[in-house]
């Protein structure tokens, strides 16, 4: 038979709440009395019943994560980060991929309500992809990340138009003129490329540097191949610009390739930055300069705003930033 928590509290002689406590961290217990209690848990093999846990206190231990397309680096990097912090906090994650599909997101959201999971993260790209009701005590737990603009729920960003500007101008300081960017909006009008689009157009401004609607290169599958065939197609109808600037760092990985392919040298020939800081970035060749921000802290805010949501549903929506910084590799050149 299993190994109950009035066991537990026998093997390591306490009470079955102290033994609660240490399963739960929900009170400070001294650490010797911690230290048996481990041991008795360990020794009996125990296991949390936690369909039983959920009926008394109306928690299921889960919550959902939404992400767009579960095969990109940051996706996987993110779910990484969400799944560590999570855990720090007793939770368990369920990982959905919604593919910007709003039935997806709204099923996630039903289940919340359902209470069959504890709240939800969601990741949208465009915006009106779900209702919600306008009683907040009638909304699940949900907190957004990503650059929707809404002022329903949480939100967790990183501020697009901020780090596009920033990374546009460090490449006009790097002497460059002709920027192009890749990950412009063509179907889906993504506000992650539009508010990246907006910050890229007031550097330009900001530079006297005129804008040319030719260098705004559409791509709607933000893969390293659709940054390869994207950029494969625009040079055979245009110039060489002076620089690339990716909206993320996969597809800045696939213009990386089809530079490659034509022999035209990075940065020699022409600068290529991203936006994300993935791993696969900092391992290219050569490296890739980017906007890298905490994914870490990002999911920490997230999951901090989440257990606020989860505790008091009517409290006002807020919505924190978290800081980037520019990192310079050898993917771009100075003056």
């Amino acid at each position: 038979m299993r190994a109950t928590l009035k066991d537990v509290a026998a093997r390591a002689d306490v009470s079955a709440k102290t033994v609660s406590n240490v399963i739960n961290g929900s009170a400070v217990v001294r650490p010797e009395t911690r230290e048996r209690v481990e041991a008795a848990l360990a020794e009996l093999d125990y296991v949390p019943n936690l369909s039983a846990r959920g009926l008394r206190n109306g928690r299921s231990g889960v919550i959902a994560l939404a992400l767009p397309d579960l095969a990109t680096a940051y996706s996987a990097e993110m779910a990484h980060a969400f799944v560590e912090a999570a855990h720090e906090r007793g939770w368990a994650v369920q990982i959905e991929e919604t593919g910007a599909r709003p039935d997806r997101e709204a099923t996630l959201l039903s289940r919340a309500r359902a209470r069959m999971v504890d709240g939800v993260v969601l990741n949208p790209t465009v915006a009106d992809e779900f209702e919600l009701p306008d009683d907040p005590q009638q909304r699940p737990p949900a907190v957004l990340i990503g650059e929707v603009p809404q002022n329903q729920l949480d939100q967790v960003v990183v501020d697009p138009d901020g780090a596009a500007y920033d990374m546009t101008t460090l490449l006009v300081q790097s002497g460059h003129r002709r920027i192009a960017v890749v990950g412009a909006a063509e179907v889906t009008n993504t506000f992650t490329s539009v508010l990246r689009t907006r910050g890229y157009r007031r550097a330009l401004a900001d530079a006297e540097i005129d804008l040319d609607p030719r260098l705004e290169i559409a791509c709607d599958e933000w893969t390293a191949r659709g940054g390869a065939l994207t950029v494969a197609a625009f040079l055979d109808r245009e110039p060489l610009p002076d620089a690339f600037f990716c909206f993320t760092d996969t597809l800045a990985i696939g213009v990386l390739s089809e530079l490659w392919r034509r022999g035209i040298h990075v940065p020699d020939d022409v600068s290529v930055a991203g936006f994300d800081d993935v791993a696969h970035g900092e391992f290219a060749a050569p490296p890739l300069t980017t906007v890298s921000f905490d994914k870490r802290a990002f999911a920490d805010e997230a999951l901090e705003l989440l257990a606020r949501r989860i505790a008091d549903r009517a409290a006002p929506a807020r919505s924190v930033t978290v800081p980037y910084r520019l990192v310079r590799r050898e993917s771009t050149r100075s003056r």
